[in-house]
Parts: C-alpha cells; sequence; structure tokens
C-alpha cells in the first residue's frame, strides 16, 4: 500500500515537528501498529486451507522460533493463534530489541521465504510484495526518527542517513555477492555488535570484514598471500599489484596512509589485542567511525578492483 503524505504529516513536517534525531531505545506504538500491518499484507492471508496454509505455517515458524530463541513455552497465553501470539508479543513487548528481534525475523521470512516460493505466493492472498513491505518498514522508521534499518537481511543500527545512503549501504550491495560472503557476514556481524553496544567486538569485526574483502581480491586475481596475513601486508599486495590506476600515483601515499592507520590502527590499539591492566573502554564515536570507515573502504576496494578487471 506504500506510504501517504496525509495533510497531518504536512503539517507537522511544516511546523518543524518531524523528527530529525534518531533514536533507537524507543518504538513507538504509532510504528509498531503500521509495522504489523505491513507484516500482515506481506503474510497474506490462506486461501482455503482452514488455517494450516502457507501463512499460517509462516507464522507458526516465527512464533516457535522466538519461543526457543527467549526461552519460553508461549509468547502470550491463550492465543486464538500464532499470528496473534506474535503480534501481540510485539506490540506489548517493552524491550526494544526484543521487539526488534521480531521485526527481524519476520522480514527475513518475507525476504528469504515469501519472495522466493511460487508455492507460497499462490496459496495465499497478499496485498503488498516483499520489497515493497521492506521499502515501506525502512521508510516507516525513517518517519518516526527511529535509528534502524533492515538491511541484506538483518536490522541495522544507522546514526546518519547521508552516511548510510553514500556508504553502508553501497558496501552492503557490493558484498552481498557471493564471493565476499564472508566479509559480508563479518560486516554485518560488525553492524550487530553496535546495536548491541559491544563497541570492541565492532571494531574487531569490522577490520575482519575489511581483511577479507582484500583476501577475497587478491585470490580472485591470483596475487600470492597467506591465510595470517595482517591488513597492512594485504594493502601492500593490492598497492604493489596496481589495484588502484596509475592515475591514482600522485594520492598514493594519502590512500595507503588512509588504509594503513585508519581502521587497522583503531582496532590493533583499541580492540584487537590484550587490555592491560585496566579495562579499555571504546567509546561509541569511535566504533561508529571504524564502521563508516570500513563501508568506505570496502566501497573503495570493490569497485577498484571491478573497475579494473
Amino acid at each position: 500500500m506504500g506510504v501517504f503524505e496525509l495533510f497531518s504529516k504536512r503539517q507537522k513536517r511544516a511546523r518543524g515537528e518531524m523528527p530529525d534525531v534518531y533514536v533507537y531505545d524507543e518504538l513507538p506504538q504509532t510504528l509498531r501498529v503500521q509495522i504489523v500491518h505491513i507484516i500482515t499484507d506481506a503474510f497474506g492471508e490462506d486461501i482455503g486451507y482452514g488455517g494450516n496454509g502457507s501463512a499460517a505455517s509462516a507464522y507458526e515458524f516465527v512464533d516457535q522460533t522466538l519461543c526457543r530463541e527467549f526461552g519460553v513455552f508461549e509468547l502470550i497465553k491463550h492465543s486464538r493463534s500464532k499470528q496473534d501470539s506474535v503480534f501481540n508479543f510485539f506490540l506489548q513487548q517493552e524491550s526494544t530489541e526484543s521487539a526488534l528481534d521480531v521485526v527481524e525475523l519476520c522480514f527475513r521470512v518475507i525476504q528469504n521465504v515469501i519472495a522466493r516460493n511460487t508455492t507460497y505466493r499462490h496459496n495465499t492472498t497478499r496485498k503488498m510484495e516483499s520489497e515493497e513491505a521492506i521499502d515501506e518498514l525502512n521508510e516507516r522508521f525513517k518517519e518516526h526518527g527511529v535509528g534502524y534499518q533492515f538491511e541484506s537481511g538483518e536490522i541495522i543500527r544507522l546514526d546518519s542517513q547521508f552516511l548510510h545512503a553514500e556508504a553502508v549501504k553501497p558496501a552492503l550491495a557490493v558484498l552481498r555477492n557471493d564471493t565476499f560472503k564472508g566479509a559480508n557476514e563479518e560486516f554485518l556481524k560488525a553492524h550487530e555488535h553496535y546495536r548491541h553496544s559491544r563497541y570492541k567486538e565492532t571494531l574487531v569485526d569490522a577490520l575482519k570484514a575489511f581483511e577479507s574483502t582484500m583476501m577475497t581480491i587478491c585470490k580472485l586475481r591470483g596475487w600470492t598471500t597467506q591465510p595470517t596475513d595482517t591488513a597492512k601486508t594485504l594493502i601492500n599486495v593490492c598497492m604493489t599489484n596496481g589495484l588502484f590506476p596509475t592515475y591514482f600515483d600522485n594520492q598514493f601515499t594519502s590512500i595507503r596512509t588512509l588504509l594503513e592507520s585508519g581502521l587497522p590502527t583503531v582496532r590493533n590499539k583499541l580492540g584487537g589485542h590484550g587490555q592491560g591492566a585496566e579495562p579499555v573502554a571504546v567509546p561509541e564515536y569511535l566504533a561508529r567511525y571504524a564502521l563508516n570507515l570500513t563501508a568506505t573502504t570496502i566501497l573503495l576496494m570493490v569497485e577498484a578492483h571491478q573497475a579494473t578487471k
């Protein structure tokens, strides 16, 4: 169905009442209800199966997966159906992270099952295609100033819409190729750590994603590397073998300095080694910088690889 520009919404925007700073610890009830509408439209209703068709099975999968992961027998006692159980749990859940677990799991089903299963689509009446549902979810997050998006099968946290659009999202797009599967998993893991405020782990997995991207490029091009090569060594291999065009020669030093002293140094000093006598606290802003630097650097490396095949 999509997002409509209602009169009240336009008036709020004109008065400057629309949120321009992201929040992360609250999912407004209005947003939750809108998300329920989206999931309902995307899951659809079964055609003549008496409650035992494809849509009912999808809701049952979500319900049982959440019960197992949360360590409970029922999400909501005495629910009329698994659909009611999932939605009532989501609407009543006080923990924002647990509520987002429901959203992420439902949209994984929408993206990975419903979108690819012709039998499901044949046996249900749906009001919304999978991509439309994901687009509306992300638009609703933005509309309410909630700093999350559903990308590459996961809910990820974003701090700047510009950086997300110009760096993180394109990086996820290039890593979605099966060739970069390992790097993609590590980059998404870094975002998961960041969303849960595990900032040391964010740095560690960000660098792993960066190193895996370079290792993959080297393998594709037949450049000799070792499994134990560090980021500095891999950078040197890429530079020595002319990954970047020759007209980058004048900028060679600055690019190399950026790659060598940026992400690897941040991680090595704060995330990757022993912390000594006193625990080292990695601040949120530094973890955010590492994620954004990872995104832009991965994008640079992959696009340079694609442009010089």
